[in-house]
């Protein structure tokens, strides 16, 4: 909230959903181009779900150009449940996960919530 209160582009997308944007702008004339020059240029991208499920090779090569184009440039926000420890594997442990974990690593700073279930800690009951 406070980077879009100050004035910062900012955008939340969750893993699952932004691989099916790029399924459908794939079939898009310029489509995929445009996804890609949109999701690389917010001052702050936010990702949920990072990691969850398991990740196609077509959807590395995509994830490595967004961390391409973002990197040293823009923040990026990675909320999951995995440790950062075992993020090159689920990314699938080759040269790609490699390549992303290079980009995010580098100037990163690590926020470890424990297990504390954030939608239990801020959920309020309505009565």
């Amino acid at each position: 909230m406070e980077a879009c209160k100050q004035g910062f582009r900012t955008f939340y997308v969750r893993l699952p959903d932004l691989f099916i944007q790029k399924d459908e702008a794939r079939l898009k004339n310029n489509g995929l181009k445009n996804l890609m020059t949109r999701y690389s240029n917010y001052d702050l991208l936010i990702i949920d779900e990072w990691l969850l499920d398991d990740i196609l090779e077509d959807d590395l090569k995509f994830l490595f150009e967004i961390m391409e184009r973002r990197h040293d440039e823009h923040s990026t926000i990675f909320c999951t449940q995995f440790r950062k420890g075992d993020w090159h594997q689920r990314l699938g442990g080759g040269v790609h996960a490699d390549a992303i974990m290079d980009r995010i690593a580098h100037n990163a700073v690590w926020f470890n919530t424990g297990n504390t279930n954030m939608r239990e800690k801020f959920n309020q009951p309505i009565i």
